[in-house]
């Protein structure tokens, strides 16, 4: 079995020059250990882990690669559902992917013409970028034009897409944003006898339980004074005269019609029947009309055989609403799936028991303490203390490294490295058994350099303009999706994340069974230091030691396991066992009477001994 991962350890620590290039052949042939790790192909044949892949839809398939900072559709290119083939597709199913989550499918603001498709041209006073904000949602009955071939038949496209990913036993997540729509919100595509949203509206008060936006009247709204975002090649239509009258509150709850260019300026609010100026006080008797426009909403997408939906800012929408409406779309399809983006842990169970979720983001927690981790700034000896406080909803937690919000990890804005997050994937896909999730270009280490456009450098891949994705067209590679560009660290590091995310499927010690932590017992018997992590996980005769190292120096540790884990992995005193590892290194520890170890581990690296 190729043991491509450890290249990458020969790169970074300057022994290349020691291995010649044919030495470097040899190391990339075939070794075959003594187990081998899961058949990519098997994803779902054994349990129900989640592994989402979060894909920037207008991007994922751009091959241009021009990058002109605020450049048009024309000079940049963008991608189309239709790049999205069965080919792409088996590459991302390789990777131990269940869910493809196309973000920005749903049609919202944008600054390229449709209006020759009957599509209103949106004011570019209004839109960050030129590719608009993919969550500020201009029809929720509609998908973005930017992704269609033929524009008019840009549902169709979307539905093959669909029929595609299914083909290929994967599962379709789209976003729902219902905090927040664009200021331009028309649905020219809603079902026959659907009222608009604001439709009926009163626009004499700030807040009625029955509108659907939030409104202040005798103001008129006026954008950002300093929003330049076009710099300059202005659209004709970003003159400063988009009208609103009366203003509405922003989607992040700014009572004022003049936002300021950092706020949610693009979008509206949504009234869920909730007196924001007042206590915030709900409204929900009689049922707002909000909720059930929202509701139809979720339908609509549910019967196009969506199988899940990632809630945009869940947490700004009452818990009340998601009880009222995710059973009634459950009763469409049982097994569609809500993800919510939530950032307020003491909220965490009140969205999954009333609220009805059945995955929730760990951002705050776990994503916060790894990224201080890999960065030298905590401590391993925090990560059991989250487990404990989600005890019981483990199981509902999403775990993540990168997504469309946060900054790229081999950026230098994160670790300007790609592979200092190994320890961090490995605990990120193995310490529970809910999902975890990806985002492309994270497996290629995508850095997000340079200034794209309205986000300017900050180490985030643009969602806001249109723009060629560099080191992710490697893996495009003119469209054949194979890698041919990738260098040999790439493809390792990709190797690696389809063995982790496979192996993560695979394992019913991580997909059903049990966890207990050995860092912090071995700490207190020094056996390790606070940069290196290490837990259990067990299910029947499948026992599992995951040890991990954020050091930057390879080290020697000893690792103990305590009384529980030898009770719960059912050692017997008069046998002896064996660890090996299922990361590819084919390394092999024995475990003496008092049922304890030593092994070597490379810097930012993993183990995953299974015990026999």
């Amino acid at each position: 079995m190729c043991i491509l991962v450890w290249v990458h350890y020969l790169i970074t620590f300057n022994k290349m020059k020691k291995v010649g290039f044919a030495s470097l052949l040899l190391l990339l042939s075939c070794v075959t250990p003594k187990e081998k790790i899961p058949d990519m192909t098997m994803v779902q044949s054994q349990g129900k882990k989640v592994v989402v892949y979060q894909m920037m839809t207008r991007l994922f398939g751009n091959q241009n690669s021009t990058n002109k900072p605020y450049g048009t559709l024309t000079e940049n290119g963008v991608g189309k559902f239709n790049d999205i083939n069965e080919v792409a597709l088996k590459g991302i199913k390789e990777l131990g992917v269940t869910h493809v989550w196309y973000t920005g499918s749903l049609e919202h603001a944008l600054l390229t013409d449709y209006s020759p498709d009957g599509i209103l041209l949106d004011d570019a006073d209004v839109v960050k970028g030129r590719a608009g904000s993919p969550y500020a949602i201009k029809d929720y009955y509609d998908v973005n034009p930017d992704l269609a071939f033929d524009v008019k038949n840009r549902m169709k496209e979307f539905e093959q897409l669909i029929d595609r990913t299914h083909g290929q036993d994967l599962k379709v997540i789209i976003d729902f944003v219902p905090n927040h729509v664009a200021r331009g919100y028309k649905s020219d595509s809603k079902p026959q006898g659907i009222e608009d949203l604001g439709q009926g509206d009163d626009l004499t008060v700030s807040f009625k339980s029955s509108n659907n936006f939030y409104y202040l009247p005798g103001q008129s709204f006026q954008p950002p004074s300093d929003y330049n975002s076009l710099g300059t090649n202005p659209f004709p239509t970003k003159d400063k005269k988009y009208t609103e009258n009366p203003a509405k509150v922003t989607g992040n709850d700014q009572f004022t019609a003049t936002p300021g260019v950092n706020e949610w300026f693009e979008t509206v609010k949504l009234n869920y029947g909730v007196d924001i100026q007042n206590g915030r006080k709900g409204y929900f008797d009689p049922i707002p009309n909000t909720w059930v426009k929202m509701k139809d909403i979720l339908v609509f997408w549910a019967n196009k055989k969506v199988d899940g939906f990632r809630c945009d800012m869940a947490e700004m929408v009452p818990a009340e609403f998601w009880n009222w409406a995710i059973p009634q779309v459950k009763a469409v399809n049982p097994e569609i799936i809500f993800i919510a983006e939530i950032y307020n842990p003491s909220q965490y169970r009140n969205y999954i028991t009333q609220g009805k979720f059945d995955f929730l983001y760990d951002k705050v927690q776990l994503y916060d303490t790894l990224r201080l981790l890999i960065n030298k700034k905590s401590s391993t000896s925090h990560i059991h203390g989250i487990q404990e406080s989600l005890k019981g909803i483990n199981k509902n937690m999403l775990h993540f490294l990168e997504n469309h919000d946060e900054q790229r990890i081999a950026s230098p804005f994160f670790a300007g490295d790609a592979w200092k997050a190994v320890p961090a994937m490995v605990i990120s896909a193995t310490i529970d058994q809910g999902p975890v999730m990806i985002y492309f270009g994270q497996e290629v280490g995508e850095p997000a350099t340079g200034s794209e456009g309205f986000s300017g450098d900050d180490g985030r891949t643009t969602i806001f303009d249109y723009w060629g994705v560099q080191e992710y067209q490697k893996w495009v590679n003119s469209g054949k999706y194979d890698g041919g560009l990738l260098n040999v660290e790439q493809k390792a590091l990709r190797q690696f994340y389809g063995d982790i995310l496979t192996f993560a499927t695979q394992s019913k010690a991580i997909t059903q069974g049990d966890y207990f932590d050995l860092t912090n017992f071995n700490l207190s018997q020094g056996n390790i230091v606070d940069d290196v992590h290490v837990f259990a996980r067990v299910h029947n005769e499948e026992r599992l030691v995951i040890l991990s190292s954020f050091g930057d120096k390879a080290k020697r540790v000893r690792i103990k396991l305590s009384d529980q884990v030898v009770q719960a992995f059912q050692l017997k005193a008069d046998e002896d066992y064996i660890g090996h590892d299922m990361l590819r290194s084919s390394a092999d520890v024995g475990l003496d009477k008092s049922r304890t170890f030593e092994v070597d581990i490379l810097p930012y690296s993993s183990f995953i001994f299974k015990i026999k």
